[in-house]
This record gives C-alpha cells, sequence and structure tokens, in this order.
C-alpha cells in the first residue's frame, strides 16, 4: 500500500498530490487529529478525508510534554500507521524541522517514506513549545526560509505548510511579512499560530494571498470557531490537533477511577464501544477471511 493508495489513469498518486487536490478543489479541508490507527479508522468512518498528527498528541500518548522531544523515527511510527490504517492523506506536524536544513531535508524524505502527505514546519527555536503557550523564542526570517527552501528542494511531492508563530511576540504585522517571505522561500500554505480573534484570522486573510490553515484547538488564544466560520474568513485547512486525545485520556482517567474506586470496570460497560463494533472498525471479519483464503490456497 504505502503512499501511493489511489491510482488515477493507471498512474498511483502519490499522498502529497492527492492532499494539494482537497485543498485546491474549493471550500474548507477539515482535518481532524487522530493519533493512532483505531483514530484514524474511527474519523474515515465519519466522512473525513484528510487526518492530522499533532505533536502535542503523539508526544502526550507517549506520556511526554511538547516540548521538541520527540525524534524524527518516533514519528515516523505513527504516520505509518495512520496512513496505513485509513489510507487517507495525513498532514504531520514537523515541529520546528529537528534541527537545521540538512536535518529538514532529512525530515522531508523520511515523512515521505513513512506516508505522510503533508507537513508543516514552525519559526520556533528549540525547545520549542506549543504554539498558544506564553514565551516563545522564535528563528530569524532568514533562518526559517533556509528551512522552507530545503524542504522544497528535497521533497517529491509532500505538501509544505509553514507556520509562524510571531503574532504573539512581533504582532500581525510581523507574521504577515513573515508569511510572505516563507512563500517566497517555497511554502505551498501559511499557518498562522494563536491568533486571538476573529478580526485578526480576517486581516490576515485579507493580506496574505495564499491557502490558509487555521488551529482550532481546545483551551488557547483562539476563539473556538466552526469550519464554516473559518472557511467564511478566508481559510482553506482547520485543523483539531488534539480534541481526540484529550476526550479519551478523560476516559481513561474516569474508567481507571472506576477500577480503583469499585474493583471493576462494570459501571463504564455504557461508555464502551462493544466488541462488535471495535471488530466492525478495525475490519476483523475481513482479515479473518483473507487469511482462511490464503490458507486454502496453500498445495502441498
Amino acid at each position: 500500500m504505502g503512499i501511493y493508495l489511489v491510482a488515477e489513469h493507471g498512474r498511483p498518486v502519490p499522498a502529497g498530490e492527492r492532499f494539494a487536490a482537497l485543498v485546491a478543489r474549493g471550500g474548507i479541508l477539515r482535518i481532524p487529529g487522530a493519533y493512532n490507527g483505531l483514530a484514524a479508522l474511527q474519523a474515515k468512518r465519519q466522512g473525513f478525508e484528510a487526518l492530522y498528527l499533532s505533536g502535542a498528541a503523539m508526544s502526550a500518548s507517549m506520556g511526554l510534554p511538547d516540548l521538541g522531544i520527540l525524534t524524527i523515527d518516533d514519528v515516523c511510527f505513527f504516520i505509518r500507521q495512520v496512513s496505513r490504517a485509513a489510507q487517507l492523506p495525513v498532514l504531520v506536524d514537523g515541529d520546528t524541522g529537528y534541527g537545521e536544513a540538512l536535518n529538514v531535508m532529512h525530515m522531508v524524505r523520511a515523512f515521505e517514506d513513512a506516508g505522510a502527505a503533508a507537513v508543516h514546519i514552525e519559526d520556533q527555536l528549540l525547545p520549542k513549545k506549543c504554539g498558544h503557550l506564553n514565551d516563545k523564542r522564535l528563528a530569524s526570517p532568514e533562518d526559517m526560509c533556509a528551512k522552507i527552501a530545503a524542504a522544497a528542494r528535497a521533497r517529491r511531492h509532500l505538501y509544505l505548510i509553514a507556520r509562524t508563530d510571531a503574532a504573539a511576540s512581533e504582532g500581525l504585522d510581523g507574521a504577515v511579512a513573515r508569511a510572505q517571505r516563507y512563500l517566497q522561500a517555497g511554502a505551498d500554505a501559511i499557518f498562522p499560530e494563536a491568533l486571538t480573534d476573529v478580526e485578526m484570522f480576517r486581516e490576515f486573510a485579507r493580506r496574505v494571498d495564499a491557502p490558509l490553515l487555521a488551529n482550532m484547538t481546545e483551551f488557547g488564544r483562539t476563539p473556538h470557531l466552526t469550519a464554516s466560520e473559518f472557511e467564511s474568513l478566508g481559510y482553506r485547512m482547520v485543523i483539531w490537533p488534539v480534541s481526540a486525545l484529550r476526550v479519551a485520556a478523560r476516559s481513561h482517567e474516569q474508567l481507571y477511577a472506576a477500577i480503583a474506586r469499585d474493583g471493576t470496570p462494570r459501571s463504564m460497560i455504557p461508555q464502551m464501544q462493544t466488541r462488535q463494533e471495535l471488530y466492525d472498525t478495525i475490519s476483523y471479519a475481513d482479515y479473518e477471511a483473507l487469511d482462511a483464503s490464503i490458507v486454502k490456497t496453500v498445495l502441498p
């Protein structure tokens, strides 16, 4: 299977081209976070056409903070399972690119090989922070442009999104100026992080002529807006990066509390997916049938 998942006129279509086509068709592309293969399958069953792998969600699922601790190999593990499970284009959080220009080029090729369709790279310095926290330190525009140019040179099909965290420290003018430079360096789209009100989103879209990605994370600096509202403001993509993990983490907490309190998870059964529902989601019967058909074809 791998990254070449859909044939067009007999030619396998790379994941990055599939993602670019979804962005280019118009409207807003809704991209929920899916931090493992099961979540990816559940999102696909609801009709989503692309998925997002959040650095915060991947880190938290490993019991780590989102401080740039994950390695390229760590992230590739998540990319492989999500892209394999759902066979949908996956947008991946590339943090700061895992180093300088050569490291960024290595990241791009590794992510493509793992099955990624798109990546966003941010203009923070390590140790990076969640974009909605305070005291973020920014790389110079020149250094960030070098990373984007390196990524554009290394990619074969990967859709390249440049994220800027500059609004918090350099204001909207600074974020717009950086975005324009990043587009000139080779970015396909721009991700303005942690804008704080509707008018900022609208003004940024008015001044930056490129496909734009909005981040609808809970408990952050951005007001809660719907996909349709972001579309009306001029945005082409929206992510909900950590929502699935937050809901799952609360459920885990409630389950373990019930077992500790009651000595049994019985009170949580109404909130559980049944065995049949799980097997339907992961296509258990199809795998079983495939195994049986293979066994039957083996000759002595």
